[in-house]
C-alpha cells in the first residue's frame, strides 16, 4: 500500500487516480500508523511553502516524514512536496523545510516572454542514472505548474533539468528519497511510467 500524505494541500486525488490506473493500492491519510506500515509514501501538494510546513507540523507529519526517510521507505515528493524536501524557500523566508535533501528553493527569475508561474509542458534533460527515469527517453515532455526551482547544494542528486530562461533542476534522487517539481500524475504515459518506476522501488 502506498500512503499519500494528507495535509490539506490539494492535488491528492489526481495522484490516487493515477496509482489506481497502474493497479496500485493507495490511501490518502495522515494516520501515522498507516504511514509507518506503507510500502511507499508520496507527498504531493500545491500552495505556499510556509503554509504547507505549518500544516505538516500541525499533524506532526514533518516528524513522520523524517522517520519514513530514516527507515529507507521509498518516498516521493511532487511539486510543492518536491520543494518541502529541501532546506527552505524564498517564498517563505525563515521557514525551515524538511531537510531531506540538500538545497534551497529559489524563485524563477523569468525574463522576456517568460510567464511566472511556469505552466505547461517542457522537456527533460536527464542527468546521470536514476531509478525513477528508468526506461524514459531523454527530452521526454512532462507537465509543470510552478514559480520556484531548486538550487542544489550537491549536484549529484539532480536527475533531470529543464530550461525556462535558465536551466532549472526539477528532479532529485538520493537513496530512497525521490522528488519531482513536475507533475507525473498529469504527464500522460511518461508520467505514468515514472510513477510505475517509483512503485517498483518497493520490491
Amino acid at each position: 500500500m502506498i500512503a499519500i500524505i494528507d495535509y490539506d494541500a490539494g492535488n491528492l486525488k489526481s495522484v490516487e487516480k493515477a496509482l489506481a490506473f497502474l493497479g496500485e493500492e493507495s490511501s490518502i491519510t495522515r494516520d501515522h500508523d498507516k504511514i509507518r506500515r506503507a510500502d511507499a509514501v508520496i507527498l504531493p501538494g500545491v500552495g505556499s511553502f510556509g503554509a504547507a510546513m505549518e500544516q505538516l507540523k500541525k499533524y506532526e507529519l514533518d516528524k513522520m516524514l523524517q522517520e519514513v526517510a530514516e527507515k529507507q521507505t521509498p518516498l516521493l515528493g511532487i511539486c510543492l512536496g518536491f520543494q518541502l524536501f529541501f532546506s527552505g524557500s524564498e517564498e517563505s523566508p525563515g521557514v525551515e523545510g524538511l531537510h531531506l535533501l540538500p538545497g534551497d528553493i529559489l524563485r524563477i527569475p523569468g525574463g522576456e516572454g517568460l510567464k511566472i508561474p511556469h505552466i505547461g509542458w517542457n522537456s527533460l534533460e536527464l542527468a546521470g542514472t536514476s531509478r525513477l527515469f528508468h526506461g524514459i527517453d531523454n527530452h521526454s515532455y512532462v507537465y509543470f505548474v510552478h514559480s520556484y526551482y531548486l538550487k542544489e547544494k550537491d549536484e549529484t542528486i539532480v536527475t533531470a533539468v529543464t530550461d525556462y530562461g535558465i536551466p532549472l533542476s526539477v528532479a532529485a534522487e538520493w537513496g530512497n528519497v525521490f522528488a519531482t517539481q513536475f507533475h507525473p500524475e498529469k504527464s500522460g504515459d511518461v508520467g505514468l511510467h515514472i510513477l510505475k518506476n517509483f512503485c517498483q522501488t518497493t520490491a
